[in-house]
């Protein structure tokens, strides 16, 4: 019989050996194993996100206890000992005993005995230390102390620490290790966010209101998949973060206008802002990847939007005299995405300490490229959910020196009075520990 414990297994497994999305490999192994009843179901979400928020801790753990070289202990075993250590060290409500011999199960299926022997004497190591453990002295080496304590890559600390001084990062690492709210994003166009609320009500689920914008709703921490719900399939709700929101707020698109959204990836942004249009004008949706923009569509007529144009186009590739000029223009840029670690903690194992440069330099080129299809006079936005300076006012900057027609604008102009806190200078800048959203960085042009 297929267990909770084996399916996070499995699913941890494809995560180390390939860049998925946990998300949707849990909802998959849910379809496939209808009959797992609604603790195990939430337990298996538990394990695979607790695994993945807490990998850097767990594998120090591992380390800490093995006699044998980090570097030689095979993947698929350095998995399962993370995923029996979670059950010890960080829940309760498994017995140690349990997290050891479920685990030792599931290796025997593929493991040599003499591997067992090893995940088993490590396992009853740390059950029997209990929180007996030799952690990185704070006072010798702070980075190293919050890595291991908040579980993040040390390079990333140390840049955190650079940028925002100690003690921010430390919030900032620990809001990463909470789990987020589930945000929506109402279709006025359909309905009410009152109406949406009962609806919801009326299935059991308790939303409410978001403290920073009237049209969105919050969802602590749903135990059922909300694209089944009524609201969600008559497309009512659009699954979307305050932040990512605010990036359309400060595009301001208006009714009859025409709007190139580059980067558009699922095309959650382009929804939202042809939704601000009134459906009125016109949404074009670049991205080079050709099933993203099939999703981009399928979610438009979900919901009931009409403008939305779609081109399976790399954005360099692009040139002015094949789609003319637009009104407004987003770059929702490809970047290290380290702003939202708390709905994708895997995230932060993915990332090299080269890539916030890397990313910088294609984010630029991408920037200058997006400003040329630009009418006089209209607005340019750039936006990343990262939390890093190299890929946020570095890129932004260059913009404004190397193109001198185009003139910073203000982000509190355009942002809902209530989230005027998250005004830095001129950009908007959002935190996870500071405002209990996502991490986002916004810039706005406008074409002199």
């Amino acid at each position: 019989m297929v267990t909770s414990r084996t399916l996070a297994y499995q699913i941890l497994l494809h995560l180390e050996q390939k860049a998925s999305h946990p998300d949707r490999l849990i909802r998959t192994a849910l379809e496939r194993h209808s009959r797992l009843d609604e603790r195990d179901r939430a337990l298996l979400t538990e394990l695979v996100y607790g695994v993945a928020r807490w990998q850097g801790r767990l594998d120090w753990h591992i380390d800490e206890l093995s006699r044998t070289r980090p570097d030689k202990i095979d993947p698929a075993v350095r998995v399962l000992l993370r995923l029996a250590l979670y059950q010890i060290l960080f829940l309760d409500r498994i017995p140690d005993h349990a997290a050891v011999n479920d685990t030792v199960d599931i290796a025997k299926s593929s493991q040599p005995p003499y591997v067992i022997r090893f995940i088993n004497a490590v396992l009853r190591e740390a059950a029997r230390k209990g929180g007996e453990w030799n952690w990185p002295d704070p006072l010798k080496d702070p980075a190293a102390h919050m890595a291991v304590m908040t579980s993040h890559p040390v390079w990333l600390v140390r840049r955190l620490i650079d940028e925002i001084g100690i003690e921010e990062a430390g919030l900032f690492f620990e809001s990463n290790n909470r789990i987020a709210p589930a945000v929506f994003r109402v279709n006025t166009l359909k309905a009410s966010r009152e109406e949406a609320i009962e609806s919801l009500k009326a299935e059991g689920i308790d939303a409410a209101p978001s403290p920073w914008l009237e049209q969105a709703l919050k969802v602590k921490a749903p135990r059922r998949d909300m694209t089944g719900t009524a609201a969600f399939r008559e497309g009512w709700l659009q699954a979307q973060d305050e932040a990512s929101q605010m990036v359309s707020f400060l595009l301001a698109p208006m009714p009859e206008e025409r709007v190139l959204d580059l980067c558009s990836g699922l095309g959650v942004k382009s929804a939202h802002i042809a939704l601000m249009m009134k459906n009125e004008g016109e949404v074009l949706c670049v991205d080079k990847s050709a099933w993203k923009l099939e999703e981009a569509r399928k979610n438009a007529r979900r919901q009931g939007i009409t403008i939305i144009r779609t081109l399976a186009e790399d954005v360099l590739m692009l040139r002015p005299q094949s789609i003319g000029l637009f009104d407004r223009v987003l770059l929702d840029a490809p970047c290290t995405g380290l702003g939202t670690m708390r709905r994708k903690p895997d995230i932060k194992w993915r990332r090299h300490i080269k890539d916030p440069y890397r990313l910088s330099r294609l984010q630029k080129e991408l920037l200058s490229h997006a400003a040329q299809f630009l009418k006089a006079g209209g607005v340019l936005v750039y936006a990343t959910c990262t939390v890093l300076g190299d890929e946020n006012e570095s890129v932004a900057q260059h913009l404004s020196e190397s193109h001198p027609e185009l003139a910073i604008e203000s982000a509190a102009e355009n942002l809902p009075y209530a989230c005027r806190e998250m005004v830095s200078g001129l950009h908007y800048r959002s935190w996870p520990h500071k405002h209990d959203v996502d991490g986002f960085f916004s810039t706005r042009w406008r074409k002199r």
